[in-house]
């Protein structure tokens, strides 16, 4: 069975940076693209960014371009998200999500498989 388990959240200052990983098991991943998201209580699930399963192609929200990079290993099973220069708007709990088809989608209905997700908080 497919699985996705998010870690590497935690409470930061502004300006500082975060590497958040996904563990991916139960299936091969590099057979699947992979994206992350993020959420805000009482708002819709937001795309930052996604990595197509070879990893040599990539998407990103506007919000994050330049800031937030996406990697994956796929001898590991490991996707990760680096954040640099966060923001208090960046505070949100960040899901991992995968899809077998690469559409360069950061729609989150257009993702079958989701994880958990891991808090981030962004504050003095």
């Amino acid at each position: 069975q497919l699985q996705l388990v998010e870690s590497g959240g935690g409470l930061v200052q502004p300006g500082e940076s975060l590497k958040l990983s996904c563990a991916a098991s139960g299936f091969t991943s590099d057979q699947w693209p992979v994206a992350w998201f993020r959420q805000v209580p009482g708002k819709q699930r937001e795309g930052v960014a996604c990595i197509s399963s070879a990893g040599d192609s990539t998407n990103y929200a506007l919000s994050v371009k330049g800031r937030f990079t996406i990697t994956r290993d796929n001898v590991q099973n490991m996707i990760y998200l680096q954040m640099n220069d966060l923001t208090p708007e960046d505070t949100a709990i960040y899901y991992c999500a995968a899809d077998p088809i690469w559409t360069r989608s950061l729609l989150y209905y257009q993702y079958e498989h989701w994880g958990q997700g891991t808090q981030v908080t962004v504050s003095i």
